[in-house]
């Protein structure tokens, strides 16, 4: 997702120990398809001007669950609670949120915590960082994942660490996202921009599948190469192998729910999301 200016995110027995440790997706996938939700930085606009109108159109149009951004952060109490009821009463959730720095400094993580729990969360999810020129600077951003992991967990939150095209782009040799990846815990998500990983110059299913089990979510964003496009093409209209990414997000990749996010398109907001849907829908089934 682009970064915004806007203020604001014991198992006993050593068979079930080994159970628990398989991906989620992996266990659930025989009972229950996973779910296809839309990132709401999607319908930025609309959801500025009417946000209980916006989720109710969203559910509508298909979407199985949303994924707040920043702004959230600045509801009251209240407000978060009708919007889960909202969610509640049209069936849908929200499985993860997005945060920038400002959710995880000290003072506001209990805030961020507490919306989150009432927003039945999963993942408080870091939406970005700022750029690093040191893999030590980036280690160090690994550490303090791991600091607030452990203020989160006991409370049923987990941290997930969102890419873009930096986290991918090489210093002294090595990409910074493996340095996320090997110095943070396992219970910390690695969510992966695809648009931002494949404009970067890497490779989404290589990246999945060198990280088992922990892509628990997926930005399902394209991209491509051909001069003015960019980000503007719609779901499955850029570069991006959708085919084997789901293959690989489903196969070792641990995925619980994708999330469809457009930065712009042609078309309006919620034309856009509308058309992305059914575009995700025809190539996850093929």
């Amino acid at each position: 997702m682009a970064p915004t200016v806007l203020s604001r995110r014991a198992f006993i027995g050593k068979s079930v120990c080994m159970s628990a440790m398989l991906p989620w997706a992996l266990r659930a996938r025989a009972s229950a398809p996973i779910p296809v939700g839309l990132e709401l930085y999607s319908v930025r606009e609309a959801l500025k001007r009417d946000p209980a109108g916006t989720v109710r159109a969203v559910a509508q149009m298909g979407y199985e669950c949303v994924e707040f951004y920043a702004p959230y952060f600045d509801w009251s109490e209240n407000e978060t609670k009708q919007m889960k009821k909202l969610m509640d009463d049209l069936g849908i959730h929200c499985f993860s949120t997005h945060n920038d720095a400002v959710s995880f400094k000290s003072e506001n993580l209990e805030r961020a915590r507490d919306r989150n729990l009432i927003l039945g969360s999963k993942y408080i999810v870091l939406s970005s960082s700022a750029e690093k020129t040191t893999l030590d600077a980036w280690k160090e951003l690994a550490d303090s994942l791991n600091v607030i992991a452990d203020q989160l967990e006991p409370s049923g939150l987990r941290v997930g660490c969102h890419n873009h095209q930096v986290e991918f782009r090489p210093i002294q040799g090595q990409r910074p996202i493996e340095v996320l990846a090997k110095n943070t815990k396992s219970s910390i998500m690695l969510q992966l921009d695809v648009g931002t990983c494949i404009e970067a110059g890497s490779d989404p299913v290589d990246w999945i599948r060198s990280n088992p089990g922990r892509i628990h979510s997926i930005h399902c964003k394209d991209w491509s190469p051909e001069p003015g496009k960019g980000y503007s093409v719609l779901f499955g209209e850029g570069s991006a192998d959708w085919k084997k990414i789901f293959e690989a997000a489903e196969s070792v990749g641990g995925v619980e729910y994708y999330l469809v996010e457009q930065e712009g398109s042609r078309l309006t907001e919620q034309e856009t999301a509308r058309a992305c849907l059914k575009t995700f829908r025809e190539k996850h089934s093929s």
